[in-house]
């Protein structure tokens, strides 16, 4: 992936355009049989710092072998744990492939958007915190505006763009690991979560 992928959350098709663009890039990393490894980075007690558990609280059901996700609602990786759960990683599995999930900051036309790309996200940027660079591939949605006092300004970012983006990243990724990979036995609790995901998605689709 040499170029960097936007999705507008507003699109009713940023679903389908981000699995696809993630199809592209994790196509080879399968065939590999590297472990593939979602770092949703963030904290439940921020809103606009939500996504990243929430996403993770989203697909923790689709965990299998080569496939592992950190971070929820339950468990959060945030910045007093995120060198201990990278440290983690780095020694249970062999050459994993790290797609991190973090929240940004950004210009006020771009509050909503999702940005796929190649290279690592910079965890606490946006409050000046000196945290590890992560990630093979980074998504990151931009949940409100740059500003001064930062910390205030995730505080009272509103939870609908941060719910919004945290369906469209989930749903994208879970149909392109099922893409990948295909499907797999579940219990009757994640069917249901299953075919929530999948109503929604043709819902969205239909329009």
């Amino acid at each position: 992936m040499s170029n960097k992928f936007v999705f507008d959350t507003a699109d009713m098709n940023s679903i389908f355009k981000l699995r696809d663009a993630l199809f592209m890039e994790l196509y080879p990393i399968a065939k590999a049989h590297r472990p593939i490894i979602f770092l949703c980075i963030g904290t439940d007690r921020s809103t606009g710092d939500s996504l990243g558990p929430l996403v993770g609280y989203k697909l923790k059901f689709f965990s299998r072998k080569g496939i592992d996700i950190y971070g929820n609602l339950e468990q959060p990786v945030h910045a007093k744990n995120i060198t201990i759960a990278i440290s983690n990683i780095k020694s249970t599995y062999e050459n994993p492939y790290i797609i991190a999930i973090d929240a940004s900051l950004g210009n006020i036309q771009n509050v909503g958007k999702i940005i796929l790309e190649n290279r690592p996200v910079n965890p606490g940027a946006a409050l000046n915190k000196d945290l590890p660079s992560i990630g093979d591939l980074s998504i990151t949605g931009i949940v409100n505006m740059y500003g001064n006092l930062e910390f205030m300004i995730l505080q009272n970012t509103r939870l609908n763009v941060v719910m919004q983006q945290a369906e469209v990243i989930s749903q994208g990724i879970y149909h392109c690991l099922v893409k990948l990979f295909g499907g797999k036995k579940y219990s009757d609790s994640d069917i249901s979560m299953e075919n929530s995901l999948n109503s929604t998605s043709d819902d969205l689709a239909k329009g």
